[in-house]
């Protein structure tokens, strides 16, 4: 007896391994998957700029970086005792003026290199609706928490979203034309905006995408994790306690699917040495000194350089 609905997940053609160098980006759900990622020891990079919500902010970050934009003074503003930039999200705001401008250059540049040199390119959408600077009309990423009567908030139309998409998929093909663009629609919801607004919000990402990828080339893919959530997890025990994002267990379960399309079983069973092993890292003691501790050390270490040698670019 089956109790709910499930997704029919088909294996993809470009299958994710060791040697594979993902490049997350997106909302706060992108970060989910790229913590399974590093704890997993895969070679990936995410969200260079913080957390990204909407299509416009992810296309400008992609551009920038690609295009080679170098940050200077006159494209952040002081608030709040700190320096921000609309663009990037507060973890990167400093106050120290010319520490932010290097953290920005040197995150951009790395990103650009990270890019055009990754085989998957996963991108996460969160919502539609954005914030435009009054003063220079436009839309930004993050408000940093600047008075809200400096923004008007809107929601984009879905011409707009496939507009923003289309170049973002055309922006990423010309600087790395083998990469898999993976594409997904967070699962979180943003009840902040309404649930009304939040189901249009998501409707427009749905009907932009999907018009994008009636047309997409073979190197841009559609993983489900939205409707995972909603379909085969609908029930509120596999929400968080703020019942808006994924629990650890719809997480994992969600990551789970995500490995049936895209990983093989060699690259299943290396992870699941990898897990031992991080287990084995996390273990602590009683008595770290022991001669018995000691040599669990040794053959921890010892599985590990086995790992190294098959994939050098795994770092624990």
């Amino acid at each position: 007896m089956q109790f709910s609905t499930t997704i029919n997940i088909e294996k993809s053609k470009s299958s994710i391994d060791y040697q594979s160098k993902i490049f997350t980006i997106g909302s706060c759900f992108a970060v989910n998957m790229a913590q399974k990622l590093e704890y997993f020891k895969f070679q990936s990079t995410c969200n260079p700029f913080g957390i990204l919500f909407h299509p416009i902010a992810i296309e400008k970050f992609l551009r920038n970086c690609l295009e080679g934009k170098i940050f200077s003074e006159e494209d952040v503003f002081f608030a709040n005792e700190r320096y921000h930039h609309f663009d990037a999200h507060s973890n990167l705001s400093n106050p120290r003026l010319q520490e932010m401008l290097k953290n920005l250059n040197s995150n951009s540049q790395k990103a650009a290199l990270d890019l055009k040199s990754a085989t998957h390119i996963i991108i996460t959408l969160g919502t539609a609706w954005v914030y435009r600077n009054i003063e220079t009309n436009e839309i930004v990423a993050n408000c940093h928490k600047v008075p809200q009567k400096n923004f008007t908030k809107e929601i984009l139309s879905v011409d707009q979203i496939f507009e923003s998409l289309s170049s973002i998929e055309k922006l990423l093909q010309s600087h790395n034309p083998e990469a898999q663009i993976i594409f997904t629609i967070s699962p979180v919801r943003h009840i902040k905006d309404g649930i009304v607004e939040n189901q249009r919000s998501k409707s427009h990402l749905f009907a932009a995408l999907h018009q994008l990828l009636d047309s997409a080339t073979s190197k841009t893919e559609y993983f489900p994790s939205y409707e995972i959530m909603m379909d085969e997890l609908r029930d509120y025990r596999f929400y968080a306690d703020d019942m808006l994002h994924p629990s650890n267990l719809a997480i994992e379960y969600i990551w789970e699917s995500f490995l049936e399309r895209y990983c093989s079983s060699e690259t299943l069973s290396t992870m699941k040495e990898v897990g031992r092993i991080q287990q084995g890292l996390a273990h602590r003691s009683f008595s770290a000194d022991s001669e018995a501790h000691q040599k669990f050390l040794d053959r921890l270490e010892k599985r590990i350089e086995v790992l190294r040698g098959k994939w050098p670019g795994m770092r624990f």
